[in-house]
């Protein structure tokens, strides 16, 4: 890491040992999801964890780099057994912190937890709690394959069941920019429309004003959310369906709290693998792509289009904070050949946001396809219609169309349009650079 970095540290107050209840003293604590609230299982008191302190709450004032301690490099020299020492008879435990964050005392039967951060990066500086049941997300995952059964591959029907849903957290790195944008391009006006004809032909015209185009802007970027394991940013892979997973965002991260292993007791999860380094030109050409929409907005009078030529996104300060968020999970493996492509169906276990990939039966389709062709193909016969040719395409579209509802290889988190944001200071600049018909 870089000196000119500031690591907030943000598990202060935290001990790897006993985590009580804060009224009975119990160590018999996990996570409500009708509440989202720790639940003590003995007197049933309900609380919740602090939010992280010591992180910069006003962007607009962010300056240089500020990072969580959770989301420092990973070291994969670090031994991941640890000793955990029971504060209630002195013993102590061994915990493979690779495999689970929490371990039960062998003698007073007391239950440990790992809530400081380790130099291995296992621990993250904040956590979003489950709210949605697994009976919700049942729901909500049969609703989603009912409406897809007609071309589901016929196994794939035999074999599904809801049984093996499972909760898990994923890694999540969380970034806030403070920026200074600059565009600059030429615009189209329309002034006028008419039309000429020449030789039995009519052909319409435009007349537009041509503008230089410049705008310039204070631009912060609040909560952009990137997955921190390496295995689910590959939203190309052809043997996992790993884009369903970026689909279903955003989360409602204002609520993440601090990180608290009785929020995993019951639920899986994965360790983040890549580092800050590793993320840095994804979160830069984002952080553009985000600045760009926001400027479009104030583009409404050149009705003709922007065609910009230089875009410039100065970084005045970011920081980032690693954080586990919650997902409901179904899988399924389908065997093709000698290739195993795994299909998911996720939830996103705080706004019941629901994408998947359903395997598809390909010669129900194709037939399907090709009777639709034939109609079409008819249709062009028999249809008096000046494009009538369009009508040989509906099988082609009808496929298409098929496909994409039961793959959604396209599904993705929109967040351009989905991440918050804040433009102050506009300067926007007009140069009338040309009158011209088109």
């Amino acid at each position: 890491m870089q000196d000119n970095i500031k690591v907030v540290k943000t598990d202060i107050d935290s001990k790897n040992g006993q985590d009580k209840c804060p009224k009975c003293g119990s160590t018999d604590i996990s996570l409500n999801p009708n509440t989202g609230k720790l639940r003590c299982n003995y007197c049933r008191y309900e609380f919740t964890e602090e939010k992280v302190t010591g992180l910069e709450e006003d962007i607009s004032k962010l300056e240089g780099k500020v990072i969580g301690s959770g989301s420092k490099d990973i070291n994969n020299n670090d031994d991941n057994v640890i000793t955990l020492k029971c504060e209630s008879c002195g013993a102590e435990v061994v915990v493979d912190i690779s495999q689970k964050t929490q371990a039960r005392c062998h003698w007073c039967r007391n239950i440990l937890s790992i809530n400081k951060q380790v130099p291995n990066g296992i621990i993250p500086d904040m956590v979003l709690p489950f709210n949605i049941t697994k009976e919700e997300a049942e729901e909500q995952i049969k609703s989603f394959v009912k409406k897809r059964k007609f071309f589901a591959n016929p196994l794939f029907k035999k074999e599904f069941t809801t049984e093996n849903i499972m909760g898990v957290y994923f890694p999540y790195m969380i970034v806030d920019i403070n920026s200074k944008a600059r565009f600059s391009g030429e615009g189209e006006h329309q002034t006028d429309t008419y039309l000429i004809r020449n030789s039995n032909k009519t052909t319409r015209y435009y007349d537009a004003d041509l503008y230089e185009v410049g705008r310039e802007f204070d631009f912060v970027i609040e909560g952009l959310t990137v997955e921190a394991n390496a295995d689910k940013l590959n939203s190309s892979s052809k043997e996992k369906t790993n884009n369903i997973i970026n689909a279903i965002m955003p989360f409602d991260i204002e609520n993440c709290v601090k990180y608290n292993s009785n929020y995993l007791k019951g639920y899986s999860s994965e360790k983040r693998d890549i580092n800050i380094h590793d993320l840095k030109n994804l979160v830069k050409v984002q952080a553009k792509d985000i600045a760009r929409l926001s400027c479009d907005k104030t583009l409404d009078f050149y009705d003709r289009g922007v065609y910009w030529k230089d875009e410039n996104l100065d970084i005045k300060g970011e920081q980032w904070h690693s954080a586990y968020l919650p997902v409901w999970l179904y899988s399924y493996q389908q065997v093709k050949g000698n290739k195993k492509v795994l299909h998911y169906v996720a939830v996103n276990a705080r706004t019941k946001e629901t994408m998947g990939s359903i395997p598809i039966d390909f010669p129900k389709l194709i037939l399907v396809s090709s009777g639709i062709e034939l109609i079409g193909f008819l249709m062009m016969l028999f249809i008096d219609f000046d494009y009538n040719f369009i009508f040989l395409s509906l099988g082609v579209i009808y496929f298409l169309v098929m496909y994409s509802r039961y793959r959604n290889k396209g599904a993705r988190h929109k967040y351009e349009s989905e991440t918050k944001t804040e433009m102050t200071n506009l300067k926007a600049s007009i140069i009338l650079l040309d009158m011209k018909k088109v």
